[in-house]
């Protein structure tokens, strides 16, 4: 049975229970860097089941999405309660070839990306924390829940990394 739009949030956003969102994220490069540490080409690119992604796929999507992360923070602070539309990460590893992804290209978007995201989360007043957006699958949504919810997204892509290397 497949995830709802809720339990997805609810799980993503229990990962960071306790914890602050931003050092997560802050920390978050770092972390990805030690598990790719060391891992053989074949290692990062094996496939841990039919359907499922390898690590190299993994962090192409990981960058991908950190992308993503800072478009909607930066439409909802420009236009508040603007649309935010989801995307089929599936139709996304695909179209985009994530199985052809080189491991440390897709690492350092992945890092540039965030380290933009973060020094703009850096500046952004306490209203604006509180802006949100529409999501098109989980409603609204604003920006301090997206990066709660990004800081999810790692941990959650992180376990995963570490299953495929145990």
């Amino acid at each position: 049975m497949q995830e709802t739009s809720d339990e997805y949030r609810k799980r993503i956003i229990g990962y960071t229970e306790g914890r602050d969102p931003l050092k997560l994220q802050a920390a978050a490069p770092k972390k990805l860097e030690a598990l790719l540490k060391g891992a053989s080409p074949s290692i990062l690119h094996r496939k841990p089941a039919p359907g499922k992604w390898s690590i190299a796929e993994i962090v192409a999507h990981l960058a991908d999405t950190e992308l993503v992360a800072g478009y909607r923070i930066r439409a909802i602070l420009g236009e508040p309660g603007t649309s935010i539309i989801g995307f089929d990460q599936d139709a996304w590893a695909a179209a985009l070839h994530y199985e052809k992804h080189n491991v440390q290209k897709s690492f350092e978007q992945y890092c540039a990306c965030r380290m933009a995201n973060l020094a703009l989360l850096k500046m952004i007043t306490p209203k604006q924390w509180n802006q949100f957006g529409i999501h098109s699958e989980r409603g609204k949504e604003s920006v301090k829940i997206i990066v709660r919810m990004y800081a999810g997204h790692d941990i959650n892509h992180f376990r995963q990394i570490e299953r495929i290397l145990e």
